[in-house]
């Protein structure tokens, strides 16, 4: 083999152990970012799937407002431990206990939720529900609740 092929297939195996690096770097985050065209940056777990919030939260004093059927439709979303990417603070993230004693995580005080009609990474279906009251979190335009 010449010393110029040697070098390229050096190059392409570099390049190939930087890449899975990379996307197993990415899974050991338990919040990362995702982005969309039509919606920008947001929120998503570690499987992909999209993290939400709820308007009438603000209303709940720390607790979340939705119970029952609704938390069926929109399942609170708990990670124990946080893991960000450099792109978020993850000071931004608490953890709650709700009022029927089970843990959600919170961002920025917002209790956070996933969305039962997304049925693959990526899904942003849930996103303006309920007459506009549930949001994709866009964490550079999230308000602080608490």
């Amino acid at each position: 083999m010449s010393r110029s092929y040697k070098l390229v297939f050096l190059l392409v195996v570099i390049s190939m152990l930087a890449a899975l690096a990379q996307a197993q770097s990415s899974d050991k985050f338990s919040v990362n970012i995702s982005d969309n065209k039509f919606i920008g940056s947001y929120l998503v777990n570690q499987d992909g799937f999209t993290l939400y919030y709820f308007d009438d939260d603000k209303n709940a004093g720390g607790d979340s407002s939705c119970y029952d059927d609704c938390a069926t439709k929109w399942p609170p979303f708990y990670a124990e431990n946080i893991i960000v990417p450099d792109r978020l603070r993850s000071v931004d993230f608490a953890e709650m206990t709700r009022s029927d004693g089970s843990k959600q995580t919170t961002f920025k005080g917002w209790p956070v939720y996933l969305y039962s009609g997304d049925r693959d990474p990526g899904d942003i279906y849930g996103n303006k529900q309920k007459n506009g009251l549930w949001h994709v979190i866009n964490p550079s335009d999230m308000p602080q609740l608490f």
